[in-house]
């Protein structure tokens, strides 16, 4: 309002404030409007007016563009950083689905890192099950390749389970044993990688009172009892070494899309030469119910690969009939067990007691009993071979022989049956099996 060329005489000035104060104009009026006074032009009475501070509109227009431009900025960065992040996990996937490709043409299972298994199960979205030794997640290498991952607990054993089944399983390719995709081993982490099977564990379809609605027929399961023992002949006649399972029971068969079975889960397996039948073992492993005698007591003779014969014999009754082997052993011992009741039926030539529909359904249930009945003989030596096994499948039932009652002793090893308790038949079909000598 007034241009001030010097300081006046009566100013004060204290602590490097000068303090000024006037009565006119008056503009405490504009200012509680929010507004700025100032002096009316051509005025004879110092007249003053309100208006707005253009200075502060533009003060106000600049801080909004200011924090306008910086949410702009942050939003670009971030769609500049996501469009970077996603062309870097395609990058990353792509390196995993070629490292991939370059190791199922040279047959053999990939090793990933803990990051590429958590890039591939999405961050373990989708959990398909868990056990005693981890927990399975579905996976995708690529949206052709499906796979599921095993996430070991390492708080069980010291990992031989783990060096087991990569070992193992890396050499073996068969229609009717699941494919080792890749394992993981990095720091304390360890995981498995398969193939992934939609349809589940064998489990799920045994034949039942109270799972008809998911029971497969006759004879698709059959086909699935002659698909595992191709599996099984396979561990124990094809491979370069002699592979023992040791826990064969229906949890441990997949099913793929068309219902085809795929033997897995090898962490008990055993390695040894072909030409080696009896193997040494510190302990037992597998299953209670599948588990071979002499896997137990040595009393029976010495382990070998007809330890899988009878695992399979087992699997192979409880398939057909609906009931789980270990419920024997919850119940009183004095009543007749499960495979015995089996046993006594088909030796009487009784009608099968299991759900049946159509026409030819009884006698391949009938061949199953015989069959699963052959496998579980108590001495070893009395089993088929999974070769025979497979020859009495793909036969007739009215041709394979019913074999020797194995319960007449089931309550201990009891003495060693002699040949004169055996039947004719069942002598000429013995003498065709592969015998294992067993040691004093």
């Amino acid at each position: 309002m007034f241009n001030v060329s010097s300081k006046p005489s009566d100013f004060k000035i204290r602590d490097n404030f000068l303090r000024l104060e006037w009565s006119e104009p008056n503009c405490k009026h504009c200012e509680s409007k929010g507004r700025t006074c100032g002096w009316k032009n051509h005025t004879a009475n110092n007249q003053v007016y309100c208006f707005r501070d253009h200075k502060g509109s533009s003060t106000a227009l600049v801080t909004t563009g200011s924090v306008l431009g910086s949410l702009f900025f942050i939003l670009l960065t971030g769609a500049v950083y996501h469009i970077y992040d996603s062309y870097r996990l395609r990058k990353e996937k792509q390196a995993i689905f070629e490292k991939f490709l370059e190791d199922y043409r040279a047959l053999k299972p990939t090793r990933y890192s803990y990051v590429e298994i958590k890039r591939i199960t999405n961050n373990f979205e989708h959990k398909l099950g868990e056990g005693a030794f981890g927990t399975v997640f579905k996976g995708s290498i690529s949206k052709e390749i499906p796979i599921a991952v095993k996430i070991l607990n390492i708080s069980h054993g010291k990992g031989e389970e783990f060096i087991n089944e990569v070992s193992t399983m890396g050499r073996i390719h068969h229609v009717n044993i699941v494919r080792l995709v890749g394992f993981c081993a990095d720091g304390f982490r360890r995981a498995l990688v398969y193939e992934f099977l939609p349809n589940g564990s064998l489990q799920k379809f045994i034949n039942s009172p109270d799972n008809k609605q998911n029971f497969l027929g006759w004879k698709r399961l059959h086909e699935i009892a002659l698909g595992i023992a191709k599996g099984i002949e396979y561990l124990h006649q094809g491979c370069n070494q002699r592979i023992l399972h040791f826990d064969i029971k229906p949890q441990n068969v997949l099913l793929d899309h068309n219902f085809a079975p795929k033997i897995c889960d090898f962490g008990l397996a055993k390695l040894c030469s072909r030409d080696q039948s009896i193997v040494s073992m510190t302990a037992a492993r597998g299953t209670l119910g599948y588990i071979a005698p002499e896997v137990f007591s040595r009393n029976f003779g010495n382990v070998s690969y007809k330890s899988d014969v009878y695992s399979y014999g087992m699997m192979l009754l409880e398939t057909i009939g609906g009931k789980k082997v270990t419920e024997d052993m919850e119940e009183n011992t004095s009543q007749v067990n499960y495979p015995e009741w089996i046993h006594n039926l088909v030796e009487e030539h009784e009608e099968m007691r299991i759900h049946i529909e159509e026409e030819g359904d009884a006698e391949i249930a009938r061949k199953l009993a015989i069959v699963g009945l052959w496998c579980i003989q108590w001495h070893a030596m009395d089993r088929p071979s999974m070769q025979m096994v497979l020859q009495m499948l793909e036969g007739d039932a009215d041709t394979t022989p019913i074999p020797p009652n194995p319960f007449t002793s089931s309550a201990g090893a009891g003495p060693r049956r002699t040949s004169a308790t055996v039947s004719v038949a069942a002598r000429q079909l013995t003498q065709d099996l592969e015998v294992i000598q067993e040691l004093e």
